[in-house]
């Protein structure tokens, strides 16, 4: 979730959807296979440096490096819980890309998460929501790290549009959800088995179950947080939530429920009027990754055009103009419901 400034993203809840378990071992924190993606999808490697400060032992950090091996960028890795971190998934800007004269200085993202910390002889196991997580501030971390754009104020994800700044994040989310990645970054910590095909089945089956209802739920916070702000049906929460359920809501929640009270995203997580663009970015998302399922997925080409249409521009034009030149059209919503499994794709 970016926030300005400093911009900094922490991923929403989600449902759960499988409690299987890949193995990354603490002694390995820059997971194997999740480079693997992102060098097939973008020609980059990641280079672990031992001379650079970090702020604590469990962190890392690791020169980004292009396939022609120039490091433009920077990346701090702090996957795992410890005592007195704060909770949660979270990419945050450590310096930004600067290029004015003779003052050159690449930019630097901090990844953090909560895994679980290995523990005696048994390594870091994530769930398949924690790879899902990874995947998630792995697409904000890149449209900070691949930004060309000179000036901070418009570079990566500063000064871009807030409706669609969870575009690569929940691009790259995806990724997780195809079988032939997951296994590819995961296997039983114990005998090193892939995930079984019928388990992969059941797991998709639970991410679109009630994923209508899901959607729905999503409206009524989104449209509850605009008509707040706009202040057209008063400044009581509750009068404005329950104007709002009168017209979206499937199931009502008790009289005594103060949801508006807790709605942390609009309050304090930087998302005042802009709660909407969860779902909006979703559906260039669902749209975008389309594309990369029509090049055959892990797609080197589709990743190239992502990162110079999107990933690199900025906010130097219109986020809608970004996403077009990368999908050769305006986002196509049906894509969204397809993901969800609310509409069949026939395949021609």
């Amino acid at each position: 979730m970016p926030a300005s400034p400093p911009t900094a993203c922490v991923r929403r809840a989600s449902r759960s959807t499988s409690r299987r378990c890949a193995a990354i071992s603490r002694s390995s924190a820059s997971p194997r296979g999740w480079q693997a993606l992102l060098g097939r999808l973008f020609g980059i490697r990641l280079v672990e440096r031992t001379d650079v400060a970090l702020y604590h032992p469990d962190a890392r950090y690791f020169d980004v490096v292009d396939d022609a091996g120039e490091v433009f960028s920077g990346l701090y890795l702090d996957l795992h819980a410890r005592a007195g971190k704060r909770g949660g998934a979270w990419m945050a800007q450590a310096r930004p890309r600067l290029h004015d004269g003779n003052m050159v200085r690449v930019p630097v993202a901090y990844l953090v998460c909560n895994f679980a910390p290995a523990g005696g002889a048994a390594p870091s196991l994530l769930s398949h929501n924690d790879v899902v997580t990874l995947l998630h501030e792995t697409g904000h971390c890149l449209h900070h790290l691949f930004t060309r754009v000179d000036r901070p104020s418009i570079a990566g994800t500063s000064g871009f549009e807030w409706d669609a700044v969870e575009l690569p994040s929940q691009l790259m989310e995806d990724f997780a959800w195809d079988r032939e990645v997951l296994t590819g970054m995961s296997g039983h910590h114990a005998t090193g088995a892939p995930l079984p095909p019928e388990l992969f089945e059941k797991m998709v089956a639970a991410r679109r179950f009630q994923s209508g209802m899901f959607i729905v739920r999503q409206l009524e916070f989104a449209l509850f947080d605009l008509l707040l702000h706009l202040g057209t049906l008063g400044s009581d929460p509750m009068e404005v939530i329950e104007a709002v359920r009168d017209e979206v809501s499937v199931i009502r929640p008790p009289e005594w429920h103060r949801f508006p009270h807790g709605f942390a995203h609009i309050f304090a997580g930087g998302y005042a009027s802009g709660y909407y663009s969860y779902l909006w970015a979703e559906v260039l998302a669902a749209d975008g990754f389309l594309r990369f399922a029509e090049a055959g997925l892990v797609d080197r080409a589709t990743g190239t055009a992502f990162r110079e249409e999107v990933l690199a521009k900025g906010a130097t034009r219109p986020a809608a103009d970004s996403f077009r030149a990368f999908r050769g059209r305006d986002a196509d919503p049906t894509a969204m419901l397809a993901r969800h499994g609310l509409l069949e794709v026939v395949e021609k």
